[in-house]
């Protein structure tokens, strides 16, 4: 990937992180969001997307379709991962 298409990737990324972490910590078991790498069936892509961090990965037929996540805003692509449960 060039470098002018990864600046523009992580730009409009960082530009998504800030609009909407606020609303995406709403949803059930968000517990973070981060800018960085998609990543799709354990392969990481060259793809730069907003990571919605999440205590307990589910699948959607167990969700409420307002649970469910999009798979991407304003055009950013949107990768749930689990981190599992922090603790200090």
């Amino acid at each position: 990937m060039a470098q002018q298409d990864l600046n523009k990737q992580i730009r409009r990324a960082t530009d998504a992180q800030q609009q909407f972490t606020e609303e995406l910590l709403k949803y059930p078991h968000v517990v973070g969001v981060a800018v960085g790498y998609v990543t799709r069936n354990g392969e990481r892509q060259d793809e730069i997307g907003l990571i919605v961090m999440v205590d307990e990965k589910i699948s959607e037929a167990q969700l409420a379709p307002e649970e469910i996540l999009p798979r991407q805003i304003d055009g950013v692509p949107v990768d749930v991962q689990e981190m599992g449960t922090f603790t200090a």
